[in-house]
């Protein structure tokens, strides 16, 4: 199916990322580079960097005893925004791009159709709906970076842009202390200070 999930597999922490999710991934990429600049490799990794942490985020908390308060989908949500916004390189920006612009192709263009008929059991799952994702992955990689995520500042309402340095802020305290402890730090650097970008677009692709 197309899914993504962690569990334990004869008690051994387990994430599964479905070949039809990523699949699904490569057939809904941009076929060019849109008019912000979002590049299709930039929207494959964004998209399957996110994905892996959110779930990378529910295996964290499980191994590592991490209270939650609140629904545990939204903390491996935040857990997703915040590695991905810890890359070097420039990537950061780009990848948050990718993820971002996936949510935003997920939505569809709510401009074009304002009313939205949805079920009371649409509110009823333990994952966020697809706008609060959206909005909440927006507004910590501003809270982030104010003047690099600057232009992301216009998807907010004036009432939510203003606390998300606080969001970000918040979420930095939760991480140093409760996962920051069991990280190999100098193991984490050479990970996120990667090209993974740059990797992707200069190998040679494979022939059909």
């Amino acid at each position: 199916m197309v899914n993504s999930y962690y569990q334990r597999k004869n008690f051994k922490p387990t994430v599964t990322l479905c070949y039809e999710l990523l699949k699904r991934t490569l057939e809904l990429l941009p076929n060019e580079t849109n008019p912000v600049g979002l590049t299709p490799p930039d929207a494959a990794l964004g998209q399957f960097f996110w994905v892996t942490f959110h779930e990378v985020g529910h295996a964290a908390f499980d191994m590592f005893n991490v209270p939650i308060f609140g629904h545990e989908e939204d903390a491996a949500d935040n857990f997703a925004t915040f590695i991905t916004l810890q890359f070097g390189k420039g990537q950061a920006r780009r990848l948050i791009n990718g993820a971002a612009w996936a949510w935003r192709a997920y939505l569809g263009d709510y401009q074009k159709n304002p009313v939205l008929p949805t079920r009371l059991t649409a509110f009823a799952s333990d994952h966020g709906l697809p706008q609060e994702r959206f909005y909440n992955l927006v507004c910590l990689a501003l809270g982030a970076n104010s003047q690099e995520f600057a232009d992301f500042a216009s998807f907010l309402p004036p009432t939510r842009a203003p606390n998300c340095s606080h969001e970000y802020q918040t979420l930095v305290r939760a991480f140093r202390q409760v996962i920051r402890p069991h990280i190999d730090m100098e193991q984490a650097r050479v990970v996120l200070d990667t090209d993974w970008l740059e990797q992707l677009e200069t190998e040679p692709r494979p022939q059909k």
